[in-house]
């Protein structure tokens, strides 16, 4: 059974065996407040795959550049006690706060961002937009979904990343990120698209956990098996960029 341990903010899982390398773990909504049983399924499976897993406990807010400087400062906390390559891994609102980041990406190897999102603050939170028009007023995430896009072709430095998309995940932003990011000198983004839905990614196996493997979705497994062994065989990939310093 797996064994995580909380420091501070984050929730750590030691790898099973030799360590391959360092995941810092981004979660999106109401999911990322439990990042250690949100996605636990996923999580674990990396784990199994020799990575060590560091994962951000936090609940989104309306500054998100305030957020990714929060998260940014907890995982350098710890990145005096890693070794191997270091990867950034974000799902939906994660994947923006790790755009986002002080170092600009340049401090890592790589990113794969899960299911990217960059909806406003009205299309994500609806009441928002019932409340403006009947206070008149407005209210938008800190950077906007058009000045993420902005500050992304014009600050973010990594030009590795693995963008994720799901082929029924009907809130996907991908597409637009890509474009942002080929944008820039020497990108070497990629898209890559799985059977799934939004929530794949957090899928945490407590049908099985509560009722025992009769109760699991086979096919949900089969899907979070599959996101990490592409995961997997990404960071498997040349890389020309070493891990800087934070």
């Amino acid at each position: 059974m797996a064994r995580w341990r909380q420091l501070g903010e984050l929730w750590l899982l030691e790898p099973s065996g030799a360590c391959n390398g360092t995941l810092q773990f981004i979660g999106g909504s109401y999911l990322a407040a439990t990042p250690q049983l949100s996605y636990r399924r996923l999580l674990e499976s990396l784990a199994r795959r020799h990575w060590r897993i560091l994962a951000w406990s936090y609940v989104p807010g309306f500054d998100h550049q305030a957020q990714a400087n929060a998260a940014w400062r907890q995982f350098r906390l710890q990145r005096q006690s890693t070794a191997g390559p270091l990867l950034r891994l974000g799902h939906s609102l994660g994947c923006k706060l790790h755009l986002l980041a002080p170092d600009g990406g340049r401090a890592c190897d790589g990113l794969v961002a899960l299911s990217f999102n960059n909806f406003s603050a009205e299309r994500s939170v609806p009441l928002l937009a019932e409340l403006g028009q009947q206070f008149q007023f407005r209210s938008e995430f800190s950077p906007s979904p058009e000045q993420t896009l902005e500050l992304v072709g014009r600050s973010y430095g990594q030009p590795r990343n693995l963008l994720v998309r799901f082929n029924r995940d009907e809130l996907d932003q991908s597409a637009r990120l890509l474009g942002a990011l080929h944008q820039r000198p020497q990108d070497r983004s990629q898209l890559l698209e799985l059977p799934g839905d939004h929530l794949t990614p957090a899928s945490a196996g407590l049908r099985r956990q509560l009722l025992g493997n009769w109760a699991d979705d086979p096919s949900r497994q089969r899907a979070v098996e599959q996101l990490a062994e592409a995961i997997g065989h990404w960071s498997r990939q040349p890389s020309n960029q070493s891990t800087g310093q934070q």
